[in-house]
Order: C-alpha cells, then sequence, then structure tokens
C-alpha cells in the first residue's frame, strides 16, 4: 500500500519519526449490542474526518467485511493475519470510504480458537503481526472482536493500546460488562500492561423509553467519565445500511445514527489528544 492509498500524511495524532497508531479493540461478551454497527461507523466517521483507519474484523461472523460490502468468504484476512503472519498489504481491502482499509474475516477463522491452543506465543499473534507489518502507515487500527471471550479476544486485547465497550441500553446490559473489565483488568496485569478501558458507549438508545434512561443513569451512576457523552440511537437507518453493504455515512449521512457516530469519533479523537504518548 501506498501512503496515498492510505491516507497517511504528516500531522496525524502523535506524529513522530516512527508513528504508533492507536490500536482500539472493540469487544463485548455478549451479543447484539452494536459492537460490529460501532466498528464500522466509528472507523468510517474517523476515515471520513481524514485519519487513516484499518479495520480488522476479527469475528468469524463476519460481519463488519459484509457491512462495508466485503465479500469475505473468497479472500485471505484475518485468520491467515493472526496464525500465519501474512502480511498486511496482501489483506488489507480498500472500501468506498477513502482512507478506510479493512482486513476481512475469513472462513478459517471459525476454526483459528481451537488452532491457537497448540501455537507459541497464541496471546500474542496478533501483537507480533501488527509490529511486523506496516500498521504504522494508519492513524487508527479498529479490531471488531467475536461476542466472547476466548482467544481471539485475547489476542485482540493484548495487541491493543485500549478497549472500547458498546454498551446497549436494555435491562441486563450492565451484568456482562463488568466481567469483561475484569478480564481486561487481568490481560493488563499478565500480557499488556499498557492496555486501558478507553469507555463505554451507550448504543440502541431510545429516549421514549424509559428503560434506555435508566440504563444510561445507572451506567454513568457506576462509570462516571468513563462513559462517552455521545449515544447512539436506535435507528433503522444504521440497519438499513448493513444491509446494503455500506456504512450509515454513505447511506445516509443525515440520519440520527449516522450523525452520532460522528460525534462520536469527534468524541474519541478529543480524548485522545488528553492521552499521554504511547
Amino acid at each position: 500500500m501506498s501512503d496515498s492509498q492510505t491516507g497517511s500524511t504528516a500531522g496525524r495524532p502523535g506524529d513522530s519519526a516512527s508513528p504508533i497508531p492507536h490500536v482500539l479493540a472493540i469487544a463485548n461478551q455478549k451479543g447484539g449490542v452494536g459492537k460490529t454497527t460501532t466498528a464500522i461507523n466509528l472507523a468510517t466517521a474517523l476515515a471520513v474526518q481524514g485519519r487513516s483507519v484499518l479495520l480488522i474484523d476479527l469475528d468469524p461472523q463476519g460481519n463488519a467485511s459484509t457491512g462495508l460490502g466485503i465479500d469475505h468468504g473468497r479472500r485471505a484476512g484475518s485468520y491467515a493475519l493472526i496464525t500465519e503472519g501474512e502480511p498486511l498489504d496482501r489483506l488489507s481491502v480498500g472500501t468506498e470510504i477513502p482512507g478506510l482499509w479493512v482486513v476481512p474475516a475469513d472462513n478459517e477463522l471459525a476454526g483459528a480458537e481451537i488452532e491457537l491452543v497448540e501455537m507459541q506465543r497464541r496471546e500474542y499473534r496478533l501483537r507480533d503481526s501488527l509490529t511486523a507489518q506496516d500498521a504504522q502507515r494508519h492513524d487508527f487500527v479498529l479490531i471488531d472482536c467475536p461476542p466472547s471471550l476466548g482467544l481471539l479476544t485475547l489476542n485482540a486485547l493484548v495487541a491493543a493500546h485500549s478497549v472500547l465497550v458498546p454498551l446497549q441500553c436494555e435491562f441486563f446490559a450492565l451484568e456482562g460488562v463488568s466481567q469483561l473489565i475484569r478480564t481486561v483488568e487481568r490481560v493488563r496485569r499478565a500480557f499488556n500492561p499498557r492496555l486501558r478501558l478507553q469507555g463505554l458507549v451507550l448504543t440502541m438508545f431510545d429516549r421514549r423509553n424509559n428503560l434506555s434512561e435508566l440504563v444510561a443513569a445507572d451506567a454513568r451512576g457506576f462509570f462516571g467519565e468513563q462513559v462517552f457523552e455521545t449515544m447512539i440511537p436506535r435507528n433503522i437507518r444504521i440497519s438499513e445500511a448493513q444491509s446494503h453493504g455500506k456504512p450509515a455515512h454513505l447511506y445516509d449521512p443525515r440520519s440520527s445514527g449516522a450523525l452520532a457516530y460522528v460525534r462520536l469519533a469527534d468524541e474519541l479523537l478529543s480524548r485522545a489528544e488528553r492521552e499521554p504518548a504511547r
């Protein structure tokens, strides 16, 4: 990949002689919370704002790939990256959004959990691969994790600088988050001292629903400033966009969902600017 292809330019966050991208794992062991939707649309919003972004689809379901119009069943992707160390420039696929690249999930990824058990440095496979490759061409590397706390998610947490947790505004939403945060803390102590919680983002928020308001209040009461101010509304245009293989920004840039992800990207960038150098 050339610099023009990736959108790599001077003045990126943390620009230095050896720029390091911010590696962000998007994780929640509970399914249906807007994890992949957040990965797709946050990556898009960051790219639209001039950042070079690589999205790694580490979920065997491959929804982040199909949600960006990529037929992930016919090409090598994240399985080859994490188990075989294939170069990123062979695996990265361009999207309709300038500056946004994807390493898609591939068919073999479903068996990676079993294969990783027997591999050396099994927890560090993704981190080693990103360190050895041209990930530094990008400002951000986003990892869409599977809805579990297995070896694929562990690889993402070991490779990441921080974790973003989508939290659905539904009953029992907070129950699984404490388990995930304990896992993040264990990974930080055992494998990745730099890992931290980037924050929680409230998804599928519906102002007409008192339960959404209660979940939001409980989350802010417990986690405080770790909860992003931006809340992602329940919005049919987001679902429609993914069924057409497009991010919301391309499908309907004026929709409430698309605009919310732009605000979330702004908030993420603002937080990143206040962070110490990695």
